[in-house]
């Protein structure tokens, strides 16, 4: 169940359960960018399962007169008040921003672990979140660069690091992400070259 709401400024929560934010803000590897919808049906099934299934999930929650970074153009006002947003004058210009809120909420909804209806209240919140992931591109240089060899020992790690975050938001195994890193990120990379695939190789070896 996703439930989007907009209001006049602040958040919208769940009165009756927990209210979670789903994890945000890591690195994970970049070859999840040729899947991310397996990437994201996992890490949610995670996240409800590590909360016993009873837990209503932030993904979303910005006010409309700016965004960061965006997923998609503002509604403009007859979009809103198309959507029941009685409070936004017409003549509203959309690249000015509009006076609202919107909210996104997810969870998997069943009567065992729900019995109750779910009852909604706006709150005064209103810091920005949004469920964001970071994919980063490596360098193709070559190793004449006399920090080359540092900058490769940290991407090491930093593979390391990304591939051990999305086990642990997935429940992926940890060798299979290492053996997709391997060659899928290659694959999200068309244009590199092949003598780059000599050193990208050889980072997961050592």
């Amino acid at each position: 169940l996703v439930v989007l709401a907009i209001t006049r400024a602040g958040r919208v929560e769940c009165t009756n359960y927990r209210n979670v934010r789903i994890p945000t803000g890591m690195d994970i590897p970049l070859y999840v960018r040729a899947d991310f919808p397996a990437f994201y049906k996992a890490l949610f099934t995670r996240q409800a399962a590590r909360e016993s299934g009873e837990a209503v999930f932030t993904e979303y929650a910005w006010p409309m007169t700016w965004c960061d970074p965006c997923a998609a153009p503002p509604l403009s006002a007859e979009e809103l008040r198309g959507l029941g947003v009685f409070w936004v004058d017409e003549s509203v210009d959309p690249g000015a921003g509009t006076p609202t809120f919107l909210t996104r909420i997810h969870v998997r909804y069943d009567h065992g672990h729900f019995p109750e209806d779910l009852v909604f209240q706006e709150t005064a919140d209103s810091q920005p979140f949004q469920a964001r992931y970071v994919l980063r591109h490596p360098w193709k240089g070559t190793q004449s660069c006399p920090e080359a060899g540092r900058y490769l020992e940290s991407l090491r790690k930093r593979k390391a690091e990304e591939a051990r975050r999305l086990a642990e938001l997935t429940g992926w195994r940890a060798a299979e992400i290492r053996r997709n890193m391997a060659v899928g990120e290659d694959a999200v990379g068309a244009s590199a070259r092949r003598e780059d695939l000599k050193w990208y190789e050889k980072i997961w070896k050592n």
